[in-house]
């Protein structure tokens, strides 16, 4: 058994395998080979808002792995630059915990613990890249990135990999934020990013939209989509009803949540739309910002795996607007990219030794 540091990961886990990992994943999950259980979270009150435990599970028969992802959160819900956002930290702001337990699922074995720093920003946006592959238009050469932050490093990698673009604009709230990616991406992807101070001017005339924030409220609006777009998100809250409306195709990974009675006095939706078992008093319960779970994680919407198999087209013309809701399969990406990174590790002999 190893432990796989966050350095390790990034020696050996590209965008383009990444996205290779979670397209045979998809496969997998068509065939019935692979499977997965939805995120469910436990909120406990604490300063400055809630802490809250989330996992998720997977497994993938091809890898012969299982794996259940752990995350430890503080909560903080603050204005930030005129928008509601959700801060996530360990211990400090800006310091972060979450590990993927890998076990074998042809022997039993316990097989690694992986720190998911830069995996988790890897294959969320491989599965932005996946969604844009599916579901954009073929000449998509204008990307739209609202968001400076990590995700929005891996979104535009993995859009740019399935996609010939040659031009992004950027819009965060910070300006400082969003002309430091802007000089980073375009030497980074040798594409024009240009950094603009609204996000409607980053949507004038893109192919392609990519909503990267940890916004609690809409970062777009519908009356800036035009004919062709498609638009990934990477939250629940990003996208407000006027916006789902407007799109002609919404489609979504998966189911990302568990669908259970959520009438008991210690069940609600969590800040991200994910069921949550929640502890605290009915004072303390109503810090938790609401969320537009139902809507956009609709089990009767399809989704990108469905495209892959023809049992739905997905996009059906150039003219229609087409809406991914990044999320569900988690339990299965970390079971796909942890152990795609897991076997090229240890080909490498990476990894510090753990006792048993």
């Amino acid at each position: 058994m190893i432990f796989l540091t966050n350095d390790h990961i990034q020696q050996v886990l590209d965008m383009p395998t990444c996205i290779e990992a979670m397209e045979d994943a998809y496969r997998e999950l068509n065939d019935l080979r692979a499977g997965y259980r939805p995120r469910i979270d436990f909120y406990v009150p604490e300063e400055p808002h809630y802490y809250r435990w989330g996992t998720m599970e997977g497994a993938s028969r091809k890898l012969g792995v299982f794996a259940i992802r752990m995350k430890s959160d503080m909560l903080a819900w603050e204005n930030k630059d005129g928008f509601m956002v959700e801060d996530k930290y360990c211990m400090e702001r800006g310091t972060y915990c979450g590990l993927i337990f890998l076990t074998s699922t042809r022997n039993g074995e316990p097989l690694a613990i992986l720190n998911d720093g830069y995996l988790q920003h890897m294959r969320v946006g491989a599965c932005a890249g996946l969604g844009t592959k599916y579901l954009a238009r073929q000449d998509s050469k204008v990307l739209a990135m609202i968001g400076s932050g990590g995700m929005a490093r891996t979104y535009a990698e993995a859009i740019k990999h399935v996609r010939p673009i040659e031009v992004m604009r950027v819009f965060s709230p910070t300006k400082a934020n969003r002309e430091s990616y802007a000089r980073d991406m375009t030497e980074l992807l040798d594409i024009e990013v240009v950094a603009v101070d609204t996000p409607e001017k980053a949507l004038k005339g893109a192919d392609v939209v990519a909503l990267t924030t940890d916004s609690l409220v809409p970062v777009i609006k519908a009356e800036w989509l035009e004919p062709g777009m498609h638009i990934n998100n990477v939250r629940n809250n990003e996208a407000g009803p006027d916006v789902l409306d407007r799109a002609d195709v919404r489609a979504r990974l998966g189911t990302s949540t568990l669908y259970a009675d959520r009438s008991a006095l210690e069940v609600v939706t969590g800040s991200d739309g994910m069921f949550g078992f929640i502890a605290g008093t009915a004072e303390e319960k109503k810090k938790i910002p609401t969320s537009p779970h139902q809507e956009i994680d609709n089990p009767d919407i399809g989704t990108v795996p469905d495209v892959m198999a023809g049992r739905w087209v997905g996009r059906a013309n150039d003219r229609q607007i087409t809406f991914l809701n990044n999320q569900g399969t988690q339990g299965l990406q970390f079971a796909a990219v942890g152990g795609t990174a897991y076997n090229l590790a240890k080909a490498k002999g990476l990894g510090h030794p753990l006792p048993l």
